[in-house]
């Protein structure tokens, strides 16, 4: 009688600590503040075994009955799957060249919360590599994000697509009479564009001129690439342009990326 008590006991605190962790990942994936230390904490152990289950592994198969010609189709899109992340990680190593002015630090993306896909992702470093918050984040096609939260062995990057109110990237618009200054105002995933917004309707941007950081603000150094011009839209007032901006990103698809850390002076 006692050992049947004992068990169900133990099962309802098993229960209680699973469902108290579920409640504090929740919270820390969906929160915009930093980690407390148990959120920290239990970030880098689902960091650990996000890694481990990551990790590329191959299985021998003896059973005859298996479809051979199967297993091969399946073996070939996988080796052509991690070809092309061989090809995208080397053109991220090109990007560490080009940026002179900052120690370059790779990081491979971890997961997405699809319910915040545009919003954040999760990436293998932290503070133990030499993350802060707010540094700069990049891939070979240009600006990506900032570092939003950070762990012990992982952390949270915002990107540019983000709704948040809160979160404005200030921008320089190179047009022939010189730089326009705006604000990123939101992303369309129909049309895979950055929105552009409060720009000078007597301006004389036109399309395909190129947009980049403006540095002002203080959250992203000046002059990273973000893109071009694809559309131009008056508001409905017609007192400002609304300008639309075709990225190289592929936001869909984000598997390698570079945090930009200050060199030490």
């Amino acid at each position: 009688m006692y050992g049947k008590r004992k068990k169900k006991i133990n099962k309802w605190l098993l229960f209680i600590v699973c469902v108290s962790i579920v409640v504090l990942l929740f919270v820390s994936f969906t929160l915009s503040r930093e980690y407390s230390f148990i959120e920290s904490g239990l970030k880098d152990i689902t960091t650990s075994t996000l890694k481990v289950v990551m990790m590329p592994f191959t299985t021998l198969n003896d059973n005859k009955n298996v479809d051979q010609s199967q297993s091969y189709v399946i073996q070939k899109n996988v080796n052509h799957s991690l070809e092309k992340e061989i090809e995208e990680l080397k053109k991220q190593l090109e990007l560490n060249k080009t940026m002179t002015e900052y120690d370059t630090l790779n990081a491979t993306v971890l997961s997405r919360n699809k319910n915040y896909w545009f919003q954040t992702i999760s990436i293998d470093r932290g503070k133990k590599d030499g993350v802060t918050k707010n540094q700069v984040v990049v891939t070979k096609d240009g600006l990506l994000g900032k570092i939003n939260k950070v762990s012990n062995y992982s952390s949270e990057v915002k990107l540019i697509t983000s709704d948040d109110v809160n979160y404005k990237v200030s921008v320089s618009i190179t047009a022939s009479s010189g730089d326009t200054y705006a604000i990123l105002g939101g992303y369309d995933n129909k049309s895979k564009t950055l929105k552009v917004t409060g720009v000078d309707k007597d301006s004389d941007i036109k399309v395909d001129d190129t947009v980049v950081t403006s540095g002002m603000g203080g959250m992203f150094p000046r002059g990273i690439y973000i893109g071009t011009v694809k559309e131009i839209k008056n508001d409905k007032y017609n007192i400002s342009k609304n300008l639309y901006i075709k990225t190289n990103q592929d936001f869909n698809n984000i598997h390698y990326v570079t945090i930009l850390k200050e060199k030490a002076k």
